[in-house]
């Protein structure tokens, strides 16, 4: 690999994943609204779930859906369109991927706002949909199966993200790939780290948080999680115990 390619696709996946789209738009639709703190008090308990990220979600609860989808949309964009053009001028080496990887960096990491960004799961799937759409499209589908089956949001959500570690490595046998993949989960996780602290830390006091709440509050669908609630193992497991 030539050395200033590499630092060439650092450089540019690096700045522009630090693009802040929510922040953009909160600019002209939200000028006075802290879109840095997110407070979501699950309905019928006292039990608040906040959020720091600077992301589509946050955009959809402080601008509404439209905002929140655009967000997303630009968001992938902004880190598919460098990672692509990587592949199609050098396909024979890995600089789309360290583009790829730059990017993610960028959006949780943002060099124009204090390096205060979001969490990175739209710039992920950017760049997958890239790396291998056929990945993203099997082991989304599988993901959202397994949440479906066991009865539980997050792993309908996330499990996809982790499924694609072993499909990139069996389906590429890169070594290159393969640390693309290590390397953003790795980012992911640690970055949601206060989120997933605060989820287990509800669940451990005592609080009853059913999918449908956790569906509809982060806009999932709430009749998703009412299926999670009444036909999923974890449903089946709950009318046992109380039997």
């Amino acid at each position: 690999m030539e050395i200033w390619i590499v630092i060439l696709a650092v450089v540019v996946g690096y700045l522009l994943g630090s693009l802040s789209f929510i922040r953009i738009f909160a600019h002209f639709v939200r000028p006075n609204t802290n879109i840095e703190l997110v407070e979501v008090q699950f309905p019928g308990t006292n039990d608040i779930f906040r959020s720091d990220s600077v992301s589509a979600t946050a955009a959809r609860i402080h601008m509404g859906t439209k905002y929140g989808l655009l967000t997303g949309l630009l968001d992938m964009l902004k880190v598919a369109l460098p990672t692509l053009c990587f592949l199609v001028w050098q396909p024979d080496q890995p600089y789309f991927l360290i583009t790829a990887a730059a990017g993610l960096v960028g959006h949780d990491w943002p060099l124009y706002h204090r390096f205060k960004g979001g969490r990175g799961e739209s710039a992920i799937y950017g760049a997958l949909f890239v790396i291998n759409p056929l990945g993203v499209l099997v082991t989304t589908a599988a993901g959202m199966l397994l949440g479906l089956t066991i009865g539980h949001i997050l792993i309908f959500r996330w499990s996809g993200l982790i499924l694609m570690i072993p499909w990139l490595w069996f389906t590429t046998n890169s070594w290159p790939h393969l640390g693309y993949i290590l390397f953003v989960n790795f980012v992911y996780w640690i970055t949601m780290r206060p989120e997933l602290t605060q989820y287990f830390e509800l669940n451990k006091s005592g609080a009853s948080l059913s999918q449908e709440m956790i569906a509809d509050e982060f806009g999932m669908g709430a009749s998703l999680g009412r299926i999670m609630d009444k036909y999923s193992i974890l449903a089946f497991y709950e009318k046992i115990k109380r039997k």
